[in-house]
């Protein structure tokens, strides 16, 4: 049976990965998309492909190529998104918010002789768009009272939050950081009348992986343990935000939930 949704998401890291294909989803199953995105001259046509996709799905398709991190260009997409929604004049608002930021370094914390090893600042970029940008981006929704009720919030993490993968420490400090912004999110929005969960994909092919040095070996022994024998996609990963983010699982709340067809249980 078909899921079907209603109201907006808003999508942040829409135009590639996870989040290009979470938008399309959740756009078929019937949600307008509020996408947010950062691209170059080069990669913008990835955001005009999901924006047209979405359209196609008869939705409405609201895009901004800003830097979600940044404090200004948050406000000022939200009181835009506010506004539009305003004119639409139907009582709708945000029902799903979907952090999927892939951008921060991937250095060496102490790195070997002649390595670049990472800087305070970088470390704490890492950490603002990958990890605190989720809260930032729910305290201006629910200020402004765009966060509808029964929302869901959901933010992807990785196995990095728990192992040391090559030059992955700032990366892996702030999706262990963004688990813990979940986790807190999901007790005190229980009064505030939504949920948050953290979503953890196995090892999927995305631009986001490619840039992490040592990815071809991580691919290969994600395929060697995998007892379904192929690499998670971020189509296997929309499909259950789609589900997840259904009526019926409004007693979900607060977990790192893991989709990845039994990679992490093979060990």
């Amino acid at each position: 049976m078909a899921v079907t949704l209603d109201g907006f998401a808003l999508v942040l890291g829409a135009s590639s990965g996870i989040g290009a294909a979470t938008a399309r989803a959740l756009a078929r199953a019937g949600m307008d998309i509020v996408g947010v995105h950062l691209d170059r001259r080069s990669t913008q046509p990835l955001a005009d492909a999901v924006r047209a996709d979405i359209e196609a799905a008869g939705r409405t398709a609201w895009f901004f190529n800003v830097n979600a991190a940044d404090d200004a260009k948050r406000r000022a997409v939200l009181a835009d998104v506010a506004a539009r929604l305003a004119e639409r004049g139907k009582g709708e608002g945000v029902r799903v918010l979907m952090h999927s930021l892939a951008f921060g370094s991937l250095r060496p914390l102490v790195g070997g002789e002649g390595d670049e090893t990472l800087t305070r600042a970088q470390i704490e970029m890492t950490l603002d768009v990958m990890a605190t940008s989720l809260v930032y981006w729910t305290q201006d929704l629910l200020a402004m009272g765009s966060l509808r009720p029964h929302g869901r919030v959901f933010a992807m993490t990785s196995g990095g939050s728990t192992q040391a993968l090559p030059s992955y420490g700032a990366v892996g400090a702030a999706k262990a950081a963004l688990e813990s912004y979940v986790r807190q999110l999901a007790v005190e929005g229980a009064a505030r009348g939504f949920t948050a969960n953290a979503v953890c994909a196995g090892v999927t092919r995305t631009p986001a992986l490619e840039r992490i040095p040592g990815h071809e070996q991580l691919i290969e022994r994600a395929l060697a343990k995998h007892p379904q024998g192929r690499l998670t996609t971020p189509e296997d990963v929309a499909r259950c935000i789609v589900a997840l983010a259904t009526p019926e699982t409004d007693w979900m709340n607060g977990n790192v939930v893991r989709v990845d067809g039994g990679e992490g249980a093979a060990g």
